[in-house]
């Protein structure tokens, strides 16, 4: 994968912590993650973990989150 590309997770139906530790699975060769979670700790979970692990979080929609290294 291009490191300019971001990998995509879809989470959709797992409760948390799933979705946290799939985008800690994938950044562990990516740059970038994009995430589809629809349960309603996931944002907090995300963000936390990003937090936590020096990355950058944002919420680009109802249940689409990015992830990224910072720069």
């Amino acid at each position: 994968m291009p490191a300019s590309e971001a990998a995509h997770i879809d989470a959709r139906g797992m409760k948390c912590p799933w979705p946290a530790l799939r985008v800690a699975r994938a950044m562990r060769s990516a740059d970038a993650v994009t995430v589809e979670a629809d349960d309603p700790v996931a944002p907090t979970e995300l963000e936390a973990l990003a937090r936590q692990q020096g990355w950058e979080f944002a919420a680009k929609g109802a249940h689409l989150f990015a992830i990224s290294r910072s720069r």
